[in-house]
């Protein structure tokens, strides 16, 4: 075999001689003809290029720096391309490099691995990026009185355009209304404003604009808007689509804020961590529902444990959707993207994902008490750190004492919880029997049930349901007892004729939930005073109880009793439905065995008590005896303290969970945070290097690791973030949200993509309006109603929506805003509207959500049908931003018109027209019944029907009708009814359009 000439070299002088090789004559072919396919231009796989210099030399997802001048042996790049790591073999398809290529790029490097600046591809500064630069005020230019008009026109002068002239009185009126507060202005207010332009224009605006902005509707319509963004439920989505009662708070929260005017960079601390930086204000509790906002898998949370994968797969999403919604509403940065692999456009690293990640790792969503008032609040939350304390310091002083006890004490405290303390006791077994347990049903309607053969037809006088006791999911003393049953006595073992039954109760009630009866035996009675005689005794579950996510039946022991007073079912045989048969814990013969859990009388407790204490405490020395005793008053004290209180209300949120059965959380180790590690490829079961709490490294205005000592609350986390956000020097928070106000005004922001300021999203048509605005804001002091009035205030904003093809010709998406864009209602206001104009609004503010629906099955998996709800029911005729809101199934006839998905990010709704849309319009049983109301409040203010028809179009449209449409619509109402020409009147483009 002949050797090449390049291995024979090596062979014989161990290298290549150093000043032999040359990049561009010997290094770069390689790499172009074996590397850059995957690391060049076009693709950075692992995000590592060889075409640049900077970056093949130091960048690289995982294993950077990749060339390591002067040491080839110590460069992971060589390690790949030799097939030194089995799992990363360069390049992974076609031919590997040969011994010559190898000993080439092996010589280079040890030589110093120089590169011309001349061969490496062009590389940029990630952070020349526009939305990365810090936001510079520049002036207004030229001589225009509104800054705002000033920017603009000089971008239509560039291109030779003109504005639109300014819109009419009642257009304007319209615009600015539904704008501001998503209601229709009343006929009134219209002629009022058209009165108030004629005497002075700008006067009148801003007047029409401060009223409107004092409104609380203000608040209810810009509600909305944020809870788009944000995905905003009462549900939480995924398999099991459980209701969230309390998510409201949070929804109540964001109409206050907006209301009240907060300041935005206390808006969004607040969200983040207003517990912390707000202490004692029910704001800062409430406002933590942002957190929490998004879906949430109550399987993968409550029924897997944190200790399986699934489980941490599923708190791992959990963070994600945190993370995203944090850094993707406050800052518009994809940074979710770099959960895998670095971001591929934007200079975010897996590192600063994990390190957000860290931020929130020991939180859940859960309910947290709190007081809407901030006194009481303020006592609550000192109450519950004083508690943590007690119950701290206690449990260090009893954990030794605990240890020292070992088996025994742990027994003893089941005999006081009252597991161990049997009826009568079998040789050698401490414990008695469990009981029967039924197979697990996913629905409590499903039917069970157990029955006991006597031998013999016997004259029964009562029999007696004795609980059974388990730690499963903490339920404890009466776990599995049905929530209701019924007692049948019968010859037939079938039970389909001859069967009597035992109804009468303690309580003299029939199938009503049966509440838990702890170790409390249930005993009833015949119906006949004579007894009631039969050889077999059934007991049937007609609902079943709740375990974890599933139901069951289950009873430690059935006790028959004759007329003499004997246990007739001792011993019997049993048999059932169906039955988990795990000996000796569950099967259906310890039902008549003899044994069951008997929960300690009051002096036996006492006795137990007095005998756990001195196990206890029978190797503990006199200073600990009295620590222990120090710490156990303050514990009674705190708890005294606390129930002095009112009961508390609760807002689902992010926050520490203690919870039980698999959705434990970190609240069972004092809230201390979870490790976070970045993940290699984004996979649980690949675990890298521990990350600490942070932010975006390639933004340089403040450390992009927070300090914070591992000691410290967590709470510290959240707030370091808040404050890294809205620091004045962000430019991500500032540019962010006054793009998304000024979208909502324009129908398209100076950025069209509002959560995206990334490579992948769009360029600022107007950068220097959109960093005047941003400072203007942020050192105006981040007030968003000074930020509506100056945008409402421009002739920008006025201008007419009127076309103009020499402007289509240059301009057809209307980006430079020569005109203002005509926008279409979104479903809430245009729901809201049909109400306001029928008369029907209900303008009461806050609280629980109405329900537009009927639930079916809600103990498992709920189904939500919108069909079965009533139209005409008065409770349903509140603002649709207080709509309980589905995840699973979203109200069809609202998804028709573009409602926002709750269970993904919204930040701009679809704008479409479609057949449905008018179909819905015309044919809902909403629309029905309040076409029905607007017809009632006509003839009720307007005396004929000419004067009908001209109060219909004014209330509709803000104008009386045509001398010919009038025409047109008496005949129509004439020949189909007032309620149908309403119909008619409410499914036109003039009603479903701004303007």
């Amino acid at each position: 075999m002949r050797v090449p000439l390049a291995v024979a070299v090596i062979a014989f002088f161990g290298a290549v001689p150093a000043n032999a090789v040359d990049f561009i004559r010997d290094v770069q072919p390689i790499f172009e003809a074996k590397c850059v396919k995957c690391h060049g231009a076009e693709k950075q796989k692992g995000g590592y290029r060889l075409d640049v210099k900077r970056i093949a030399l130091t960048g690289g997802d995982n294993h950077a720096p990749n060339i390591v001048p002067g040491k080839a042996g110590a460069s992971p790049l060589i390690t790949f391309v030799s097939g030194g790591d089995p799992d990363m073999k360069m390049p992974p398809k076609g031919e590997p490099l040969d011994d010559a290529q190898l000993a080439t790029l092996r010589a280079w490097i040890d030589a110093g691995a120089e590169w011309p600046a001349s061969a490496s591809g062009a590389d940029h500064d990630p952070l020349e990026w526009w939305s990365l630069q810090p936001v510079v005020r520049r002036s207004p230019p030229g001589n225009v009185a509104h800054p705002i008009d000033a920017f603009i026109l000089t971008k239509l002068a560039e291109k030779q355009l003109t504005p639109s002239p300014p819109a009419d009185a009642r257009t304007l009126c319209r615009r600015i209304t539904f704008d501001l507060t998503g209601l229709p202005p009343t006929p009134e207010e219209i002629l009022a404003f058209e009165a108030a332009t004629a005497a002075d224009r700008d006067a009148a605006i801003e007047a029409l604009t401060d009223r409107l902005l004092a409104s609380p509707r203000y608040g209810e319509r810009w509600a909305r808007h944020w809870l788009d963004v944000v995905h905003y439920g009462d549900t939480h989505g995924y398999d099991k689509d459980k209701p969230r009662n309390n998510a409201w708070p949070y929804r109540d929260y964001v109409i206050r804020a907006l209301n009240e005017d907060k300041s935005y960079a206390r808006f969004v601390q607040e969200q983040l961590a207003g517990d912390v930086l707000f202490p004692g204000t029910h704001d800062g509790i409430e406002a933590l529902g942002f957190i929490a906002a998004g879906p949430w898998d109550f399987i993968g949370h409550a029924e897997v444990p944190e200790t399986k994968t699934d489980g941490k797969i599923a708190r791992h999403l959990d963070r994600d959707d945190m993370v995203a919604n944090t850094i993707g509403t406050f800052c518009s940065a994809t940074v979710h993207c770099a959960q895998c692999h670095n971001h591929k456009f934007d200079p975010i690293s897996q590192e600063d994902y994990y390190s957000l990640q860290a931020v929130f790792s020991a939180l859940d969503r859960t309910d947290r008490k709190y007081y809407r008032d901030d006194q009481f609040n303020a006592r609550f939350q000192e109450l519950q750190r004083q508690q943590r304390d007690a119950e701290t310091a206690l449990a260090a002083i009893e954990e030794p004492l605990k240890k020292a006890a070992g088996a025994e004490l742990v027994e003893l405290q089941r005999r006081i919880d009252g597991a161990s303390k049997a009826a009568t006791q079998k040789p050698g077994n401490p414990t008695p029997d469990y009981g029967y347990h039924s197979a697990i049903a996913p629905t409590p309607d499903v039917v069970k049930w157990v029955q006991i053969d006597l031998d013999a037809s016997v004259a029964l006088e009562r029999v007696a349901l004795l609980p059974c006791y388990d730690d499963f999911n903490k339920i404890g003393a009466g776990f599995g007892f049905p929530v209701r049953f019924k007692v049948e006595v019968s010859d037939d073992p079938e039970f389909k004729t001859g069967v009597k039954q035992f109804w009468r109760r303690h309580d003299e009630t029939f199938m009503a939930d049966f509440k838990n009866p702890g170790l409390t035996p249930f005993t009833t009675s015949a119906v006949q005073d004579d007894g009631t005689a039969g050889r077999y005794v059934r007991i049937t579950a007609t609902k079943l109880a709740p375990r974890k996510d599933d139901f069951i039946f289950a009873l430690a022991e059935v006790q028959i009793f004759d007329a003499g007073g004997a246990n007739v079912a001792l011993g019997k045989t049993v048999t059932s439905l169906d039955s988990i048969e795990a000996p000796p814990r569950w099967r259906r013969a310890n039902l008549t065995d003899g044994h069951a859990p008997v929960a300690p009388t009051a002096d036996e407790r006492g006795k137990l008590l007095a005998e756990r204490e001195a196990l206890l405490l029978g190797k503990a020395d006199e200073p600990t005896k009295q620590r222990r005793k120090a710490a156990l008053a303050e514990k009674a004290r705190v708890a005294a303290e606390l129930g002095k209180l009112p009961p508390p209300a609760a807002v689902y949120a992010g926050t520490i969970h203690s919870g039980s059965g698999s959705f434990i959380g970190t609240g069972a180790k004092g809230g201390q945070p979870r490790p976070i590690f970045l993940l290699a490829r984004g996979q649980v079961t690949q675990p890298g290097r521990e990350m600490v709490p942070g932010s975006l490294s390639a933004l340089k205005f403040q450390p992009a690791r927070f300090s914070i000592p591992s000691t410290a609350p967590e709470g510290e986390r959240r707030a370091a973030l808040a404050r890294w956000i809205t620091d004045p020097q962000n430019p991500l928070t500032w540019r962010s949200i006054v793009n998304r106000v000024w979208q909502y005004h324009f129908g398209r922001g100076l950025v069209e993509t509002p959560n995206d300021f990334g490579k992948n999203g769009a360029l600022p048509s107007h950068p220097e309006l959109l960093d005047w605005l941003a400072s203007e804001f942020r050192d105006g002091g981040g007030s968003l109603k000074k930020l509506h009035k100056l945008i409402l205030t421009s002739a920008t904003y006025q201008q007419s929506s009127g076309g103009s093809p020499n402007a289509e010709r240059i301009d057809a998406n209307n980006a430079l805003l020569w005109r203002q864009n005509r926008r279409k209602l979104e479903a809430e206001a245009v729901r809201d509207s049909v109400l306001a104009i029928s008369g029907k609004l209900d303008l009461t503010m806050g609280g629980a959500g109405w329900q537009d629906f009927v639930i079916e099955r809600p103990e498992h998996s709920p189904h939500y049908r919108y069909d079965l709800a009533d139209p005409n029911d008065p409770k349903t005729w509140r603002r649709s931003i207080y709509r309980f809101i589905v995840r699973s199934q979203t109200q069809p006839w609202m998804t028709s018109l573009d409602c926002a998905d709750p269970s993904i990010r919204v930040d701009r709704r679809n704008e479409s027209l479609s057949a449905l849309q008018a179909l819905a319009l015309l044919n809902n049983g909403f629309m029905l019944t309040q076409a029905q109301h607007f017809a009632t409040r006509l003839q009720r203010e307007a005396s004929d029907l000419p004067a009908q028809i001209d109060r219909a179009s004014e209330l509709a449209f803000g104008h009386k009708p045509s001398a010919a449409d009038r025409t047109k619509l008496v005949a129509f109402a004439e020949a189909n009814g007032l309620p149908n020409l309403c119909r008619v009147l409410l499914n036109l483009n003039e009603f479903a359009f701004v303007d």
